[in-house]
């Protein structure tokens, strides 16, 4: 089993490794990002919580108002192209809140993609808003009732599957899991950062005195931090 993991994870690395430096691939993915995402999301400066806090000037960057109103479509956008890329047309994804399970339904009913989500079965009850986009996306939602029945449980039924099915992509949201997946979802989610530095140099001619961002599987705080992390402010 642990060989054909590796050997799964080796070549996602290989294509990946080979679309960061490809401009066909990354001029595709930036397409998508501004005719179905709706990027450049807006950098929105919050006057009222700027004088509750005292007068310091808070900016929000305005990722709810992607497709699916989430951060999550812009890593999903990316990994569906590296799965186009190897000719797979089975995706599979775990989600806990279910904001990445909607992503990956959406993106995979764009390319007409066979799409099976792991969803823990006690996030099912309190997601059920979320499960029932999902399904209206056409995708297969698979409860599982292991353990607690929430997200950790999902990532592991997940996997079994991929070890069973060669065949299918395995196209995960957060920053984790074994390489490339962390490396990968950064690379798709620093669009955030990026955008917003150059936002923020538009509208105040400098950078931020402090970069905020939430934290639970990382995408969105990696994202935003990435491009800010070398400097010096």
């Amino acid at each position: 089993m642990k060989k054909l993991i590796n050997e799964k994870l080796n070549e996602i690395e290989n294509v990946f490794n080979e679309i960061k430096e490809d401009t066909t691939f990354m001029e595709e993915y930036f397409h998508y990002l501004k005719t179905f995402v709706g990027r450049p999301s807006p950098l929105f400066l919050a006057e009222n919580l700027s004088q509750i806090a005292g007068g310091a000037k808070i900016y929000l960057k305005r990722e709810d108002l992607n497709h699916t109103g989430a951060h999550k479509i812009n890593n999903a956008i990316g990994q569906i192209l590296v799965a186009k890329r190897m000719n797979k047309t089975h995706i599979i994804a775990e989600t806990g809140a279910g904001s990445h399970g909607v992503a990956t339904a959406t993106v995979c009913a764009l390319f007409n993609m066979k799409c099976t989500i792991f969803m823990g079965q006690e996030d099912i009850r309190r997601q059920k808003a979320n499960v029932d986009r999902m399904i209206l996306l056409g995708a297969e939602v698979k409860a599982v009732t292991k353990g607690t029945g929430t997200l950790k449980e999902a990532v592991d039924e997940a996997f079994d599957y991929l070890v069973e099915h060669p065949d299918v992509f395995y196209l995960i949201g957060s920053a984790v899991g074994p390489a490339p997946y962390p490396e990968m979802v950064k690379h798709f989610q620093k669009v955030i950062g990026e955008e917003t530095k150059r936002q923020m140099m538009e509208l105040e001619k400098k950078l931020p005195t402090a970069v905020i961002a939430c934290v639970g599987g990382g995408s969105n705080s990696i994202g935003m931090f990435t491009d800010f992390i070398k400097e010096d402010v």
